[in-house]
């Protein structure tokens, strides 16, 4: 699959559909700030999608790249693409997505009765979409992909979060982080993250923590929250930004050592965190990143920094992670 094929075009007749009673509907969230270079060819995945969402709110967070002018171009001739501007701030951090998002859908909240196809609302509170996915700025896919995820959500009424491997090689499709036998399929990546809208709300949304880790944090919740959470590895989208290397980012090592901090600040248990390190020597820079992974969260623990996340959601994080470890030691003794 390539960019041109996530990416067909499509003609500016096109409207949200109006799902039948038992077809699930969703809506979208894309927070953006200055991607003018990369947001047109996200636009044009979305438009050429078999199941079209009822609405899509792009966050615009504080973009002066023409970000802007992008999207009205496209929402001037699509009644369910939005603009929702957001005043400019000095600074880019992980809490500027996780209000982006929020904003917009604070946004979608308000907008239930006005979106095509909603239903009338009954005593009980009957919404008009069912799932709300969080689309970053920068991926493409094919023209089904979406519609794939609704499928699994119509297949499962315990599913609360969705997504797909990314990749950012398009000729190296079998290089991501669901691609080897100790990989967690139910951590689903920020990239594209659908949620059941129930999930959504018993989560509380994104919190907003400057380090990160907004993305792993919503989706633990859900599971701690007896939600199912799945990466289905069938389908991938294109990342078309490498990671550490977008705007105002750092450089590899300083990634590595960042994601070591991060991996303390939201309770990592030391041996699986230690072990972790161990594993990326796999991945370039080898020794290096995986020297720079265990410094950066025996850093965060000897000065003691504050936790990102409450004890509840550190102790089922640590109850997890030895839960694998457990099962990965019965794997390697053949049990």
């Amino acid at each position: 699959m390539t960019a041109v094929a996530a990416t067909t075009e499509a003609t500016a007749s096109d409207t949200a559909p109006v799902p039948s009673r038992q077809a699930l509907s969703y809506v979208l969230v894309t927070p953006a700030r200055n991607e003018a270079a990369l947001i047109e060819e996200t636009i044009q995945s979305v438009i050429a999608q078999s199941v079209l969402p009822r609405k899509w709110i792009i966050v615009s967070d504080g973009s002066t790249d023409g970000t802007d002018e992008i999207v009205q171009r496209y929402a001037r001739e699509r009644d369910w693409i939005e603009l929702l501007r957001l005043p400019e701030r000095p600074d880019r951090h992980f809490a500027g997505k996780a209000g982006a998002v929020n904003a917009g859908y604070a946004h979608l909240s308000t907008l239930n009765s006005q979106l095509p196809g909603a239903p009338e609302r009954s005593e009980g509170g009957s919404t008009s979409w069912d799932l709300i996915g969080n689309l970053d700025a920068d991926i493409t896919f094919g023209p089904d992909y979406l519609e794939f995820l609704l499928q699994k959500f119509s297949a499962n009424p315990r599913l609360g979060v969705a997504g797909t491997p990314f990749v950012e090689d398009q000729d190296r499709l079998d290089q991501h982080s669901y691609a080897h036998q100790f990989a967690n399929s139910s951590h689903v990546s920020g990239a594209c993250q659908m949620f059941r809208r129930e999930c959504f709300d018993e989560v509380g949304g994104y919190l907003s923590i400057k380090a990160g880790a907004i993305d792993w944090v919503a989706v633990t919740t859900a599971r701690m929250k007896g939600w199912e959470t799945r990466t289905f590895t069938e389908k991938l989208c294109f990342h078309h930004r490498e990671l550490g290397v977008g705007s105002g980012a750092p450089g590899k090592l300083r990634m590595r050592f960042h994601y070591g901090r991060k991996a303390y600040l939201v309770g990592g248990h030391p041996l699986w965190e230690f072990l972790r390190g161990l594993f990326r020597m796999r991945e370039k820079p080898f020794l290096l990143g995986s020297l720079w992974f265990i410094a950066g969260y025996a850093w965060a623990a000897l000065r003691r920094s504050e936790r990102a996340v409450s004890r509840e959601l550190m102790q089922f994080h640590r109850a997890e992670q030895i839960a694998r470890l457990r099962r990965a030691f019965r794997r390697a003794c053949g049990n």
